[in-house]
């Protein structure tokens, strides 16, 4: 059949707009759970105080809102029945690496360079899974519209590397970590939204995925314990442990908005949220192999236009 262009719903917009919020709450999390890393000199230790804090907010307000109990509820059947694959239950390990490599590297790079990694692999892994309809709104068709606003967030990449001060100085394997996490992060994304439509409760699907990150990264930080040694004493300002709190928060906002959104264009949109934040970010409070403030400032705005161009045009068979 015949496809036909229209510009997006209203509804399509406010979900634009929550993806564009999931990318600010999470440019800020990259922040802090960096710097806990720093502070701790123990990135996996960081990781389980994020996850783990995250963990048990999400289990007290799912018991708490009705929603959340009728989720709990659908999903006992679900194991039960044997209604849920295994495979719907997984994504907390893309939040675990995400979490993990967040407080490995930000305190190292910023957040503008660990974001940069996160744009090329939210673009590939986005394409790709709405291309084989692996997202909660099923095959979603790869437009021209959806393929220049993928290379342009790819330009903000180029850009990013190519003319940024400190790249010469960083490591590749530390430009390589955040790409995983991409493509790791589109792939959570569409799978919490799969579950999130099983369950009829994002509260849930956030909290299989904390449960299962959480189980990951506290057998991390034991061997990690093991090989190089227990963390430094837990350091008192109280804004070090907002990251599970900004993580339940914007997973939730994924689960619910992804099946608005389809995979790539909710990724487009959380990267330009992450994008605009680390710039004001790493201009209050640069880290050592910034990129610069006037690249970033570039980045950013090719960043927006690749958004505006993948969202006006909503692709409708």
């Amino acid at each position: 059949m015949a496809e036909t262009q229209a510009p997006p719903a209203p509804s399509l917009w406010l979900a634009l707009a929550g993806s564009v919020l999931v990318g600010v709450l999470t440019a800020a999390q990259a922040r802090i759970n960096g710097q806990l890393g720093v502070r701790l000199e123990h990135p996996m230790a960081a990781a389980v105080i994020s996850f783990g804090s995250g963990l048990l907010l999400v289990t007290a307000v799912a018991l708490l809102v009705p929603s959340g109990r009728r989720g709990f509820a659908a999903l006992g059947r679900g194991l039960l029945e044997r209604t849920i694959p295994w495979w719907m239950l997984i994504g907390g390990a893309a939040g675990a690496l995400t979490v993990a490599t967040q407080s490995l590297t930000v305190g190292i790079v910023g957040v503008s360079l660990f974001t940069v990694g996160l744009v090329a692999g939210q673009t590939v892994g986005g394409l790709a899974i709405d291309r084989i309809g692996y997202g909660p709104g099923g095959v979603v068709a790869v437009t021209v519209p959806r393929l220049v606003g993928g290379a342009l967030a790819l330009v903000a990449v180029v850009v990013m590397l190519l003319a940024g001060e400190g790249v010469a100085d960083v490591p590749v394997w530390i430009l390589t970590l955040p790409l995983i996490v991409g493509v790791g992060l589109s792939w959570q994304q569409a799978t919490n939204g799969r579950l999130r439509q099983r369950v009829g409760s994002p509260l849930t699907a956030t909290f299989v995925n904390f449960l299962v990150g959480s189980t990951l990264l506290v057998v991390g930080a034991l061997v990690a314990t093991i090989l190089t040694g227990p963390p430094q004493p837990l350091p008192s300002e109280p804004w070090l442990y907002l990251g599970g709190a900004l993580g339940v928060v914007y997973i939730v906002l994924s689960a619910a908005l992804v099946v608005h959104t389809g995979v790539l264009l909710f990724g487009l949109g959380a990267v330009s949220g992450q994008l605009v934040a680390s710039l004001v970010l790493d201009a209050a409070w640069p880290a050592p192999a910034s990129p610069g403030l006037a690249v970033e400032v570039v980045t950013v705005a090719i960043a927006l236009c690749s958004v505006f161009v993948a969202g006006f045009w909503r692709t409708r068979r």
